[in-house]
């Protein structure tokens, strides 16, 4: 997600290759973002914390990233600041929290550095929680209320493991949550290259929306194509 806040321009784990080991884009490589500010990774799995895509933004952007990414960040050529979940910095003036997330803190099994995933939350109004890969828990509410949430729905195969939501558990977290607006991410881009498309693909943001409807229907879901943005307002 490309998050612009005032004159802030914010990339939340980017990948912005069309391959990547056995993984394949659906349908196209986004084109890199002209300017950005500050990137934030919100934990080192490689489907999120992408070195070749960070090189391509150049030295303008800040990394900020969990606390014990920095040295392995560092070997890579990239400056880095590292927060642990409570800690606050700021980018383009723009305050960001870290917060606590339920995930896998490997990069991966056995081999790499480890530190605790994250979330964050963007600015104080409109405020946007970006989830990163995390499964439901229940200090979510202690966030309550944000104006916009972004949370992940599905994964890049038809199954899910450990420390993912699906679409009923992240409709689950908007109940804790309550924002204004929810905006389901980590969708739709994507898959095995020996695995075929399916509606485990593409159905997650419809069933997202089905569930929010049942369980905090005064929440506005918008649901956003790859490559599509929407605005919101304090």
């Amino acid at each position: 997600m490309l998050v612009e806040l005032g004159t802030a321009r914010l990339l939340t784990d980017p990948v912005l290759r069309s391959r990547m080991a056995h993984l394949r884009r659906h349908p196209e490589t986004p084109p890199r973002p002209e300017r950005v500010d500050a990137v934030l990774i919100s934990h080192l799995h490689g489907d999120h914390l992408d070195l070749p895509s960070l090189r391509l933004l150049g030295d303008g952007a800040d990394v900020i990233a969990p606390r014990g990414a920095g040295r392995f960040l560092g070997r890579a050529g990239l400056d880095v600041r590292e927060l642990a979940a409570g800690e606050r910095t700021e980018a383009a003036g723009v305050e960001i929290r870290a917060v606590p997330a339920v995930h896998d803190a490997r990069r991966r099994p056995w081999i790499g550095p480890a530190a605790d995933p994250l979330g964050f939350v963007i600015g104080p109004r409109p405020s946007i929680y970006f989830a990163g890969d995390t499964d439901l828990f229940d200090a979510m509410r202690d966030m309550a209320p944000v104006d916009v949430a972004l949370l992940p729905v599905a994964g890049w195969g038809p199954r899910l493991g450990p420390g993912h939501m699906d679409a009923a558990r992240a409709a689950r977290a908007v109940a804790l949550l309550r924002p204004h607006v929810a905006i389901p991410i980590h969708w739709g881009t994507f898959h095995p290259a020996y695995t075929r498309r399916g509606p485990w693909f593409s159905d997650p943001p419809f069933e997202f929306a089905a569930q929010v409807a049942a369980v905090a229907p005064s929440v506005d879901v918008r649901v956003l194509m790859p490559g599509e943005s929407t605005s919101v307002s304090a």
